[in-house]
């Protein structure tokens, strides 16, 4: 199929009727959350009391980067209801494109080791069905405009990745940390880049996220009070299972999730499975989060797409589909709080366990990196052709 001069591959289309299909359903009760943004955004854009740097300061319930804040102006000009379904079809069709991005980089990863491109545009195929109702979740039904930047722009740094661009990985890196402080946890993909790159990679995140985030810190010195806004701690947390029976957020909390996050991120980097970083970093969140919002488990579909996408080689998906039914399935069908959260700590624990020790072949024709292949990707004479990836394992 073309549109124009533009190929148009079946499984994009069934996956784009697959995404219009669940966007009616959600659209009907969606955009919960759609009020934050709007209220944040003219907060900080447009001089309101109690704004502006101060924003953090006054308001930390808005656990919400700038770059979200920035994003949602786009659609201030609009009425209030138009802007709300501007921007919920405008980040459904964000899911859509990267889909794209991580067949691409599939793609990429793969070269010269014999890929069968049918059975990969399959394997998307099927992933991408379980993506997308996790996807419309908290890009319609709650419109986490927040949450929906931050992995967009780790789908970009991932796509980055397999390219060896390695400023593009820091700056899709920082511009998902600044549109939402979780995004931390997918900074081990800096470590899956060689020392040169990575040191430039990292230089790029430090000074676009301490661009966007120092302002509000070193003019206002109570944005600190942001760091430490607490939930309520929900029974079906996992947290429970922990022996944690606080009624709110306990105060290690976050910082533990970011740490547990790169921790993993960067065993799985170690041992050559860096398409494990995403999950990784979601499966610690869910883990750990007082809350049990049915929108976290985009950022844990995210993970199993480029996982089943990039990091193994089978036609059937199948760790995208056990997270869908394990995470959303018994949201929806399993009554008691308690087993609910044990459910969601059996899913973490076994992808996780699953993900960084279970054995891995190496693709077929995977050969070891040539010398001049460790040089930064703008040096080399063919640069498509080249990466800058740490070797598999």
């Amino acid at each position: 199929m073309r549109i124009g001069r533009y190929p148009v591959r079946w499984h994009i289309v069934l996956l784009a009727l697959w995404t219009a299909g669940w966007f009616v359903i959600a659209e009907r009760h969606g955009a919960v959350s759609w009020h934050y943004l709007r209220t944040g955004q003219r907060l900080l854009f447009e001089q309101m009391p109690g704004g502006g740097l101060a924003l953090y300061a006054n308001h930390p319930e808005l656990q919400i980067g700038p770059v979200s804040f920035a994003v949602a102006g786009l659609f201030a000009p609009f009425p209030a209801e138009l802007g709300e379904k501007l921007a919920d079809a405008f980040m459904s069709g964000l899911g859509l494109y990267m889909l794209v991005l991580v067949g691409r980089a599939a793609a990429d990863h793969n070269r010269g080791t014999g890929l069968n491109h049918r059975r990969l545009q399959q394997r998307v195929l099927i992933a991408g069905a379980a993506f997308i109702p996790m996807w419309v979740e908290v890009a319609v039904r709650f419109a986490h405009l927040d949450d929906v930047l931050a992995l967009f722009f780790t789908t970009l740094a991932v796509r980055a990745l397999v390219r060896g661009n390695a400023t593009a990985v820091g700056f899709m890196l920082a511009l998902a940390v600044d549109s939402k402080p979780w995004a931390v946890g997918f900074l081990p993909l800096l470590l899956a880049l060689d020392r040169p790159a990575r040191t430039r990679s990292a230089a790029w995140v430090l000074a676009l996220v301490a661009a966007a985030w120092l302002p509000f810190y070193l003019t206002h010195l109570d944005t600190l009070a942001a760091a430490r806004f607490t939930i309520p701690n929900q029974p079906a947390s996992a947290l429970r299972w922990f022996g944690v029976n606080d009624p709110a957020t306990p105060w290690w909390d976050r910082p533990a999730q970011m740490a547990l996050g790169v921790t993993l991120g960067a065993l799985a980097v170690r041992r050559g499975r860096w398409p494990a970083v995403v999950l990784l970093a979601a499966d610690a969140r869910i883990a750990l989060d007082p809350s049990v919002y049915t929108y976290y488990n985009a950022s844990v579909l995210l993970g199993t797409l480029i996982w089943d996408s990039i990091g193994q080689r089978r036609l059937v998906p199948w760790v995208s589909w056990i997270a869908l039914i394990a995470l959303y399935g018994s949201a929806l069908l399993v009554p008691s709080d308690a087993t609910r959260g044990l459910i969601r700590l059996a899913f973490v624990a076994g992808s996780a366990a699953y993900v960084l020790l279970w054995p891995q072949r190496s693709p077929r024709g995977r050969r070891p990196r040539r010398r001049e292949e460790a040089r930064p990707a703008e040096e080399r004479p063919h640069p498509e052709r080249r990466r800058t990836l740490a070797p598999e394992q």
